[in-house]
């Protein structure tokens, strides 16, 4: 037992320093625990607003996105102008020569690619930049190329591009943008604040080397895009303008040409074209006069074009009927100094007749008892020497100058479309009497299509009485019958009411030039009811010269395809 006893003796100062060791180390652990306790204290309450900030500084980044530029559309939805996601080529010239690569041998391979698309590049390249464009949108195969070279310091980068799917098709309206995507012409330029959009400053998070790895609004494109721009154009009566007046000027060897097509009942544009035209994808290929919207920049003078606008004056204010008869003097008349002549001597026409064979002594008779005060005054109630208001650059409103500074002979020329200037466009906006004003832009549209803005039609005034435009419709289509000027604008099945333009125009050394010509032809269809207002423009033709078998067979052929497509 003695023994035994013994034995627990030595046991327990064993056992005793095992439970020191014990308790040693569950103070430690305590200790330990308390610690890590306060710094999470001090970590996630005391100083948690400042350990946020540490941490998003370090994780997260500022990005400001650059916005996607909206689309433009026809009335139907058609593209005519989109963002598309191309690669452009750069490099850090400083870089390539740190990798130890010879400059002249990196050139070489990048003429290989790029040609002579480099030479801009090249001088740069030897230079000690760390930013150098090489070339702004490549293409596909050259982009790839330029991967495949493994150069350090060559990069590409992706770029919004702005493309045009149809090419040549409506180029002078929309204009085109920049490399930079800036709008330079046409509604490109007008609507670039809407088109473009705004920069954005949004988070994303990146990795320790600084790399942006994740951001929700990188996924949602359309955060930063602009506004889409639907127009009332109409893509297949666009393209068949278009067509129709690239032959005709071709055929007649014009200088230049244009046509607009318009609905008269709302004033909306379902074409305008001009000749020559350009494709706005390479548009620094093509010289500045193709380039130039001549429907609302150009103005000329509308010639005989004018003449049922003076009929429809006078017989609004009394001072002519229907039935009336106007001595044409056989075709020769003496006005101050001058003598006006008509092509064919006639004796004693009706307002129809007048307006049937274009004849200007009858027409300036009419303007003479109509009055100077008064046809100015209805001329520019039509909106001739006024703005249309079309969101477009450049549009001039012509020239229609005071009455009180007309000449004699300006008082009966006038009458009959010289000594003003008009566009196209204000030729066409007359409707039953009625100013309307033009509408290009149907709505515009945020990026969810929402509709920010909606074009209706407006009547800026009643210029004339429904019953004498009505009268005045009959008389026009007279013009496009067997016996008329405009018969080549005459459609089978339909009404065409009408007016030729033959126009000489004016010498800069003074008077008209005997070989320079302007034929014009307006019109709309069906008369009763028009669907369509067209008026077209060929400036100096050289085959042939005259409105009715220059202008008027385009009329015919526009109207009447545009018909069978309505």
């Amino acid at each position: 037992m003695n023994a035994r006893y013994d034995q627990r003796e030595a046991a327990s100062p064993s056992r005793r320093w095992t439970r020191v060791r014990i308790h040693a180390l569950a103070f430690l652990v305590l200790c330990g625990a308390g610690l890590v306790l306060h710094r999470a204290y001090s970590l996630q309450v005391k100083h948690a607003g400042q350990m946020r900030s540490m941490a998003r500084a370090q994780h997260l980044r500022q990005l400001r996105l650059a916005p996607k530029r909206g689309s433009i559309f026809d009335r139907y939805g058609q593209p005519l102008a989109v963002s598309v996601q191309v690669e452009s080529a750069w490099a850090n010239p400083r870089e390539i020569r740190r990798s130890g690569r010879d400059m002249s041998s990196v050139l070489q391979s990048l003429e290989r690619i790029l040609g002579r698309e480099l030479s801009r590049a090249r001088r740069s390249l030897h230079s000690s930049r760390y930013f150098v464009w090489i070339k702004r949108h490549v293409t596909p195969q050259q982009a790839q190329a330029i991967r495949e070279l493994k150069v350090p310091g060559l990069y590409l980068t992706q770029e919004a591009r702005r493309y045009y799917p149809n090419k040549e098709l409506a180029a002078h309206l929309i204009g085109f943008a920049n490399v930079d995507g800036v709008g330079i012409e046409g509604l490109e330029l007008s609507f670039e604040k809407r088109l473009r959009g705004g920069v954005r400053s949004v988070t994303a998070v990146r990795d320790r080397w600084g790399k942006v790895v994740y951001s929700e609004h990188l996924l949602d494109d359309a955060s930063t895009q602009g506004e889409h721009v639907v127009l009332t154009l109409d893509k297949y009566i666009q393209h068949v303008a278009e067509r129709e007046l690239n032959l005709a000027a071709q055929t007649f060897e014009a200088k230049a040409a244009s046509i607009v097509v318009m609905d008269p009942n709302n004033g909306e544009i379902l074409a305008l074209a001009n000749y020559p035209t350009f494709n706005p994808n390479k548009a620094g290929s093509f010289p500045a006069r193709n380039r130039r919207n001549r429907a609302v920049t150009d103005r000329y003078e509308p010639g005989s074009t004018l003449k049922p606008f003076t009929i429809a004056a006078a017989l609004a204010s009394g001072t002519l009927h229907p039935r009336s008869q106007v001595d044409c003097e056989n075709g020769a008349m003496q006005v101050a100094d001058f003598t006006i002549h008509d092509s064919h001597p006639f004796a004693v026409l009706t307002p129809t007749q007048i307006l049937a064979h274009s004849s200007n002594i009858g027409t300036a008779k009419v303007g003479r008892e109509l009055g100077r005060k008064r046809l100015y005054r209805y001329l520019r109630k039509f909106g001739f020497g006024q703005v249309t208001g079309l969101p477009l650059p450049g549009e001039t409103k012509g020239l229609l100058r005071h009455y009180r500074k007309w000449y004699e002979l300006d008082a009966a020329t006038i009458s009959f479309g010289q000594g003003l200037s008009v566009t196209s466009v204000q030729l066409v906006l007359a409707n039953g009497g009625r100013l309307m004003r033009p509408i290009l832009v149907k709505r515009v549209t945020d990026h969810h299509n929402a509709v920010i803005e909606q074009a209706s039609p407006t009547v800026v005034h009643r210029v004339i009485p429904a019953e004498v435009a009505q009268v005045v419709s009959r008389m026009m289509t007279a013009v496009t019958r067997e016996d008329g000027t405009g018969r080549e604008a005459a459609i089978e099945g339909f009404k065409v009411a009408g007016k030729t333009g033959t126009a000489q125009k004016a010498d800069m050394r003074g008077g008209y030039s005997s070989g320079r010509w302007l034929a014009s032809f307006v019109g709309y269809v069906p008369s009763e009811q028009p669907r369509l207002a067209i008026v077209v423009t060929v400036d100096e033709p050289v085959i042939d010269h005259y409105g009715g078998s220059v202008a008027a067979p385009l009329f015919r052929r526009v109207a009447k395809a545009s018909l069978q497509h309505l």
